[in-house]
Parts: C-alpha cells; structure tokens; sequence
C-alpha cells in the first residue's frame, strides 16, 4: 500500500503486449488454453509481474492467434521475467514450439 503522503507520485509501470500467431497444426483449443494457464500461472512467482493475462478468443478479423498482457513494476523486473527461469520453461514447454510469428511491444506507463 502506497503512503498517504507518497499519493501525489506518479508511479510508472511497464507494459509488455506479445502478439503471437500459432503454427496452422497447433492451432487448437487445447494449445491455447495451455498457453494461457501456464503464463498465467506466472503471477506470484516473478517478482515484480503485477498483472498477467492471455487472451485467446480473438474475433475473425484479428491477424493473431493469442496475446499476452502483463505489466511490471519496472523496466528492470521485465528484463528479469525474461530470463526468470519458471518463465523459460514455460516459454519453451507450452508457447515457443507453437507458434509461427510473435511480435512485442514493451512501453511505460505512468
């Protein structure tokens, strides 16, 4: 809980937004919904993930498959979610052998 004092700061987060087009033979609810829950699972076990969420259900004239929302405390704790080894495993066991094209943008947020 942020002081009373401390109110008047402005706290900035990072924002890390991945776009992911899944490979045609796993593009299938099962994939997806192991996607999701895994990344998911991360919140609590990174330090400094704030928020996490995977969408999976996307309209028809989405161009992707699956994204993932997540912000972070700073751009430091983003750089550690990278490299964090429960992250690795999740990356490389349920989204990486998966999908065909990924795209990123990571910005600050105040």
């Amino acid at each position: 809980m942020i002081p009373n004092e401390k109110l008047h700061e402005v706290i900035a987060v990072v924002k890390h937004i991945i776009l992911w087009k899944l490979k045609d033979e796993y593009n299938t609810d099962e994939v997806k919904k192991g996607i999701k829950s895994n990344l998911e699972g991360l919140l609590g076990i990174i330090p400094g993930l704030l928020e996490i969420s995977v969408q999976t259900e996307c309209l028809s004239s989405s161009n992707a498959d699956v994204m993932l929302y997540s912000v972070f405390e700073s751009e430091t704790a983003l750089k550690g979610y990278a490299t964090h080894p429960e992250h690795v495993k999740v990356a490389d066991t349920f989204v990486r052998p998966f999908t065909q094209t990924r795209s990123c943008i990571d910005f600050c947020e105040k």
